[in-house]
């Protein structure tokens, strides 16, 4: 039975960079493509990206069985590493992965990581 995850991470970014791409490249990581139709195959997902300054930082709740968790967890931690996507628009986002760890779901999250269990 599935369960919900989250992962924190936070990336430096350049200036006028898409907060959207690091989470679109998750997407890519965990969906094979930004735009798919749902569910998502291994794990459905949501990101959340906060910039403050050059730092973007990244909220990533999923759900997928717990024998999954650690290959979720390093496909996001991969897919951050890359530190670019290349956007639909050809546009080219680059950033710097500083940190990604485990967090642990929030009360304020509670209803949305139980959406992503039933999806």
């Amino acid at each position: 039975m599935r369960r919900a995850f989250a992962h924190d991470a936070v990336v430096v970014m350049e200036a006028g960079g898409d907060v959207r791409a690091p989470g679109a490249a998750i997407t890519v990581a965990l969906c094979g493509h930004w735009e798919h139709e749902p569910p998502c195959p291994l794990a459905p997902h949501q990101t959340v990206a906060e910039r403050a300054g050059d730092q973007v930082r990244l909220r990533v709740l999923f759900a997928t069985e717990p024998t999954a968790e650690t290959e979720v967890r390093d496909r996001i931690v991969e897919a951050l590493s890359r530190s670019r996507l290349d956007g639909p628009d050809g546009a080219t986002t680059r950033w710097r992965l500083l940190s990604a760890r485990p967090g642990s779901v929030r009360e304020d999250e509670r209803e949305q990581a139980e959406r992503l269990v039933q999806s």
